[in-house]
Formats: structure tokens, sequence, C-alpha cells
């Protein structure tokens, strides 16, 4: 978790990202406006991503590693995203708001690594970009956990979300770790 993160995110300011986030899918399916609450102290973040599942099955994921607006508008705007525009899934339909979960990762800085140094990438903790040219692909640090990579087969899955050869990480591509906080929604539904 990124210390910068964890020192100015309270659990008001998470229960809010997440009504944002609910509030902002609800908002793109009926066509309404979503009305952002006024929370003058909510932290700033490099970027952000939101995972919407159905019954524990994902069905979107989108984001932004630069946050160019309040991080709350980032929030709901990738929440929308996710849930309607996410080309490797159909747009979320209403009947599956009862069984929806919302995932959001707030992200810190990117920091350049030498990825065959020790203890570099530590599974569970640091998420990865990799990019090479105009390819750039990200997963996040959760995705590594629960598929229980290694380290070797993380940078290996990073290069092909990126569209590049899975030992891209070896031949010159740029590898970027960064930290995390990682929160959900505990009940699914909105």
């Amino acid at each position: 978790m990124n210390d910068l993160t964890a020192a100015v995110f309270t659990d008001s300011h998470r229960q809010t990202a997440l009504d944002v986030a609910r509030e902002s899918i609800l908002a793109r399916l009926t066509g309404h406006a979503v009305t952002l609450p006024d929370v003058a102290d909510f932290p700033a973040a490099s970027g952000v991503f939101v995972t919407i599942k159905v019954q524990g099955q994902l069905r979107g994921c989108l984001g932004t590693l630069d946050c160019q607006r309040a991080l709350l508008v980032e929030i709901g705007r990738c929440a929308a995203d996710a849930a309607t525009v996410d080309r490797r899934f159909a747009p979320i339909g209403f009947e599956e708001l009862p069984e929806l979960s919302i995932e959001i990762s707030v992200l810190g800085p990117l920091e350049p690594i030498d990825p065959t140094r020790e203890n570099a990438i530590e599974i569970g903790v640091h998420g990865l970009v990799i990019e090479r040219g105009s390819h750039r692909g990200l997963l996040l640090p959760q995705v590594a956990s629960e598929r229980r990579w290694t380290v070797e087969h993380f940078l290996r899955q990073t290069c092909v979300k990126a569209h590049l050869p899975p030992d891209a990480w070896e031949r010159g591509a740029t590898v970027y770790r960064f930290d995390a906080e990682i929160f959900g929604s505990e009940a699914p539904g909105i």
C-alpha cells in the first residue's frame, strides 16, 4: 500500500468513493446525471481503476494512470465506463445490478524498476506497468495474488496485456511498479 495513500484515505473517503462509483453506474444505465458530493478534503491520486464483478466474475475493469480531474470525478467516470464500455464485455444490464460488486484501486505513482533486482516486485503489494513504444499493459496488484502467480509469470502476463512478447520485460521494455490502496463493496448490488 502506498504510504501517501494510506495516510490520507479514511473509512469515510472509501465509503464516499464506493457510493460515487455505484451512483455513476446507475446514472450511466438510466441516462441521468450524477451529483458528486462536495468533499473538500478528498485525497488526490496518481491513478485509479474500478473493477466490477457480477457473482464473483469479472464484468469490467477500466481506469487511468493519470488523474486529470478530481479523484471522485475519475472514480465516477471509470466506474461508469467499466460497466458500459469495457470492450471485453457486454454492458452491465439492470438485471445484474443486485449481484454487482465494486472494487476500487487507488494507485500510487509509477516507479521505474529493474525487474531482475531481488525483491523489486512483491506479489500482492505491487502492480505492474510494462511499456515499449506505443504498447502499454497494466495489471493491478491483486491480479497476481488472486491467481497465485510467481513474479516471472506476473511480468510475462503484463507483457501479454501490453500486446508484447511474453519476454519483452527481458528485452528492453520499460517496467514500472506501483502500490495501490484497494477497497470494495462489502455487500453486492446497487
